[in-house]
């Protein structure tokens, strides 16, 4: 992880153009090549960004990224304030609440109550980025990673992308669709799900409880 905080100014060029400028911000450079320009405010939301893959280009006074698509984010350094670049190494990815762990293991037991003709491969399918909940394959042997969550979230949706993107360079799994499950699946969490192509689906906590029963029950 690289920070450093700088007065300076940033502009994109791509789908649109954007300028912010000159002020003092932080600028985040991850292992992963990620680039995140941030204000001291906002919450966790970056002013602008460049995900990964990119190629970050350092000239003097001057960071360019570009992104395989041409987008282009330039950041022109007025000033540089602080820095420092810091080892984070492999993260063991976020532990889950013993409701979301449950849900995980009901829906693999389970998989009807996600959709039609779906099997199992895999819990916990991992990523060199962590792991993904679930891996299911549907009738026609589409891969499908599933994300869980007891209440969905954008956060939750930016996590399953990430999967996705890691998933889909493996040629024997893509193409990949992405599947967000969750108790409930707030609003917005699912407009920026769907529109990338991500499928949701809320869960009845109980009633995959109820089917876990009676299955105990027969046995």
């Amino acid at each position: 992880m690289r920070l450093l905080v700088a007065r300076c100014t940033v502009d994109y060029d791509g789908r649109l153009t954007a300028h912010l400028p000159e002020a003092k911000r932080l600028i985040m450079v991850k292992a992963d090549g990620c680039v995140a320009i941030h204000a001291d405010g906002g919450a966790y939301k970056p002013l602008n960004w460049m995900n990964a893959p990119n190629t970050l280009v350092e000239e003097e006074g001057r960071w360019v990224v570009t992104s395989k698509k041409g987008e282009s984010l330039t950041i022109t350094l007025h000033e540089v304030i602080w820095q420092s670049t810091t080892e984070l190494g492999e993260d063991p990815g976020l532990t889950k609440d013993g409701v979301e762990a449950h849900l995980q293991e009901l829906l693999a037991a389970n998989t009807a109550a996600l959709g039609d003709d779906l099997s199992l491969v895999r819990r916990e399918f991992p990523t060199d980025i962590g792991p993904v909940d679930l891996l299911l394959r549907d009738g026609d042997g589409t891969a499908i990673a599933v994300e869980i969550k007891r209440r969905g979230e954008i956060d939750g949706v930016e996590q399953l992308t990430r999967y996705l993107e890691r998933m889909d360079r493996d040629p024997m799994l893509r193409p990949v669709r992405g599947m967000f499950a969750a108790q409930v699946i707030k609003p917005q969490a699912r407009v920026l799900a769907e529109s990338r192509g991500i499928e949701c689906v809320e869960v009845d906590y109980d009633e995959l409880r109820g089917i876990e029963s009676d299955v105990l029950k027969l046995f």
